[in-house]
């Protein structure tokens, strides 16, 4: 049933109920079928009558308002749309040690980037969870060093982890349960890697540009075939 026809149905009732508590049935003495269907008619209409001078002008107006459609996330083609409306009607999230690391990635290394920008570092993690050029975990992955430092400054920066924007806070976690949950990677096409326009890595230049978001540009590994 649809909103519109359960909103009307409320209306019909509340004028019904209001009816039969401002006036009394009266019942036709009358033998005549139509001259008892004509003072019934006349009775209700009365009573109707009655009810309605008995709402309030602002009450009336409400009941005679049809509800506000629900806003939708807007969509394309059936992939998600990372907005606000997207993130609301995501619950609270939490998880184990695997969510936690995901969720601490996103808040520092991408807090600034909005919902979008933050879900695609998050495919980054995951392509590389998937990848057996990387570890098989998420903190694996996430707390990865190399030769030449981290492969997420945040981990060995010197800085604190503290957690210091609560809201910030917040989004980072319900980004990162849902993209643990499945949510389709439909961003950065398989990238593996990105970088800041404030660096130029050498190895950009060997790999291929699937995307750029914010203030992020991300890279996945060509593909090597019996060829290369």
């Amino acid at each position: 049933m649809s909103v519109l026809k359960c909103w009307t149905g409320s209306i019909v009732m509340l004028l019904a109920l209001a009816g039969g508590v401002r006036a009394e049935m009266t019942v036709s003495q009358s033998n005549d079928p139509a001259a008892a269907v004509g003072m019934n008619l006349t009775a209700l209409l009365g009573q109707e009558k009655a009810a309605l001078g008995a709402v309030s002008g602002a009450r009336l107006e409400a009941i005679m308002t049809p509800p506000a459609p629900a806003a939708k996330s807007k969509t394309k083609g059936g992939k998600i749309a990372y907005d606000n409306v997207w993130l609301a009607s995501q619950p609270a999230a939490q998880g184990g040690a695997e969510f936690e690391c995901l969720a601490t990635a996103l808040y520092f290394e991408a807090r600034g980037e909005g919902i979008e920008g933050q879900a695609a570092v998050a495919e980054v993690i995951l392509n590389r969870v998937e990848s057996p050029q990387f570890p098989r975990t998420i903190c694996g992955v996430v707390n990865q060093s190399n030769g030449r430092g981290c492969q997420f400054s945040y981990t060995c920066d010197g800085y604190s982890d503290r957690i210091r924007e609560q809201g910030a806070w917040s989004v980072a976690r319900k980004i990162a349960r849902a993209m643990m949950d499945g949510a389709p990677r439909q961003l950065t096409d398989g990238a593996t890697y990105f970088h800041t326009p404030s660096v130029r890595p050498s190895w950009a230049r060997r790999f291929e540009l699937t995307a750029k978001i914010g203030r992020h540009i991300f890279y996945r590994a060509p593909i090597q075939t019996a060829m290369n």
